[in-house]
């Protein structure tokens, strides 16, 4: 797993939207988000890791999905996402 406790917690806190919450659509991509990082530059030295290259695709999808749920159901938080993530779409 890429991500420890500590570092998991510091981007809970930073993208949390109240003080308990650990599941918003925020939280979620920022996670993803960090693992796919992760994963980029574990492929760039990997490059014949072909479970990890699935694994970052199913990655990429799921936070596909999740910003496209954002976009549709609150397109002003969709934005302050994508932009604090440095995120394309």
């Amino acid at each position: 797993m890429a991500l420890d406790q500590a570092k998991k917690a510091e981007i809970i806190a930073k993208y949390a939207r109240g003080e308990n919450d650990t599941g918003s659509t925020e939280v979620q991509v920022a996670l993803l988000t960090e693992r796919i990082k992760y994963l980029t530059d574990h492929l760039k030295t990997n490059k014949k890791d072909h479970s990890s290259r699935l694994g970052l695709l199913k990655l990429v999808g799921q936070r596909r999905r999740l910003m496209r749920y954002l976009k549709n159901t609150d397109l002003e938080r969709w934005h302050t996402i994508k932009d604090a993530l440095g995120i394309r779409n």
